[in-house]
């Protein structure tokens, strides 16, 4: 019997998942990693403790699984997106920590950009929106400010990648710099309709394409590991960004069908079949995991503080000694008593797409207690994932039936309530919650033959819970305007006039 090695490298953790060829989770490990906040709105990760983490992760679960390198079929990587590292070929030594997904440093660049008038280029050829949140502009900033590097990358001396890549060129001992579609296309570099990188949009950006790596569908051979590694070549089969794996983890094959992943932030993607759908709501359209030559779409949209306003709740006001007390602490209290809290600590995702907006916490009297705040951010993070929900339904004209979900905060059933209260819908969790690994698992699988078709995959999904709504829709629908006019008081605050 084989099995399949997930690599699923996270924002604040690297984990190693061991899946058997019915897609049966065998083991796990996992290491948090430090996050480096430079300067407010900064955030960076040390590309070695990524690469660190990892390989260690991936040797402890095949440890724990006794399983040997000559067991595994395949290894599937499944990465955080849009972080943005730089590395020298020669030597693979990173120039500069990497820029994380979350980092606003470059919302000044956006800007300029788009008042140069090429908003709309980007837009129409990337499917996103001009904001700090994707790789591009990180990696512009990069280049300017990392002494030489704009010289070096024209010579062909330094190769960009977002976390897969790293992983990949790591992994491979540096004979492989290759992304796959998914990666590619949340870097305003790549034209997801083309499907290759766009020479224009590097013109704006000032980016030499000796820097880019190699795009290949998601499933397919990406590369042996090092025997070093594992103790024998394995072959790379499969990649996928995280969402992108989830979608596919969750079985989400048909148009329609629609995934949440509730994490550090939370990302629901829409799967819309072979051709990409343009929003005129505020969501991105993106490229969906792919198993082959043909295409595939989703509708995207991305909440940047999901389950993070929890940790904001432990660390940074100490309400709670540890995450998994606030369900308790938030049922003592039937209701918020009007207490909201927008968590925009980094500015807006999906729908409104603001880095200047700022977190708020409106209602408070002198009744609110620490119970009604904790109850407001589990709201938070309903809201949130019910706009992107309404802004998809707009979009796509497409029936959705119900709300899969994944990700740590999804063991919340209060939160899970919540969320099929205010959407009107199911809300179905998967006995395998670790979506985002099997996604990987998925792809590498079916690079090597485990799988013949994606239709296969839709056998081993089944749910554990479904969370039936109660609320009226009435009263759903005032709850998201009462939540909408909390969030028009956090727009722009750090903006122009900002003092």
């Amino acid at each position: 019997m084989g099995y399949l090695l997930a690599l699923d490298q996270g924002t604040t953790s690297s984990r190693a998942i061991v899946f058997d060829t019915h897609g049966a989770l065998v083991s796990m490990a996992q290491q948090e990693f430090a996050q480096i906040y430079p300067q407010a709105g900064w955030v960076e990760h040390d590309p070695e403790a990524i690469w660190q983490t990892q390989l260690e992760t991936a040797r402890q679960a095949l440890a724990k699984a006794g399983v040997g390198a000559s067991q595994l079929l395949s290894v599937g990587i499944t990465n955080q997106r849009e972080t943005t590292l730089i590395w020298e070929r020669a030597t693979g030594r990173p120039i500069h920590n990497a820029i994380v997904w979350q980092d606003r440093r470059t919302a000044a660049i956006c800007a300029q950009i788009a008042a140069a008038g090429h908003e709309a280029l980007f837009r129409e050829r990337t499917g996103l929106v001009l904001d700090p949140y994707f790789s591009g502009t990180k990696l512009a900033w990069l280049l300017d400010q990392v002494p030489g590097a704009r010289e070096r990358a024209e010579r062909g001396e330094l190769a960009f990648g977002t976390v897969d890549s790293w992983l990949i060129w790591r992994l491979t001992d540096g004979r492989v710099h290759a992304t796959d579609v998914s990666n590619a296309s949340r870097t305003l570099m790549f034209d997801i309709h083309r499907q290759c990188w766009d020479g224009e949009l590097l013109g704006v950006l000032r980016v030499p394409p000796a820097l880019l790596p190699q795009v290949m569908p998601s499933a397919g051979h990406f590369g042996d590991c090092s025997a070093a590694c594992f103790g024998a070549p394995v072959p790379i089969g499969g990649v996928a960004g995280d969402q992108q794996a989830a979608l596919l983890g969750q079985a989400c094959l048909q148009p329609g069908m629609v995934k949440n992943t509730y994490g550090t932030g939370c990302f629901m993607l829409m799967h819309t079949g072979a051709a990409p759908k343009v929003s005129q709501n505020g969501l991105l359209t993106t490229a969906a995991a792919q198993s082959g030559a043909a295409p595939a779409y989703a509708l995207e949209g991305s909440v940047f503080v999901g389950g993070a306003v929890v940790q904001w709740l432990r660390d940074g006001l100490g309400i709670i000694r540890s995450a998994n007390e606030i369900e308790a602490l938030a049922r003592s209290v039937p209701d918020t008593d009007g207490v909201y809290l927008v968590p925009a600590f980094v500015g807006l995702g999906s729908p409104y797409w603001d880095p200047f907006a700022r977190g708020a916490l409106i209602g408070l009297t002198r009744g609110s207690t620490r119970a009604h705040i904790a109850r407001a951010a589990l709201e938070s993070i309903a809201f949130q994932s019910a706009e992107l929900l309404h802004a998809m339904q707009a979009d796509a004209g497409l029936p959705i039936a119900a709300l899969r979900v994944d990700g740590g905060a999804t063991a919340n059933d209060l939160l899970m309530q919540m969320q099929a209260d205010l959407l009107g819908l199911p809300v179905q969790r998967p006995r395998i919650t670790e979506t985002t690994a099997l996604g990987a698992a998925f792809l590498a699988g079916l690079s090597a033959g485990v799988w013949d078709s994606e239709d296969a995959l839709s056998a081993n999904w089944r749910a554990e819970a479904v969370f039936e709504p109660t609320m009226s829709a009435d009263q759903a629908a005032a709850r998201m305007a009462r939540w909408q006019s909390a969030v028009a008081r956090t727009r722009n605050w750090a903006g122009e006039g900002a003092g």
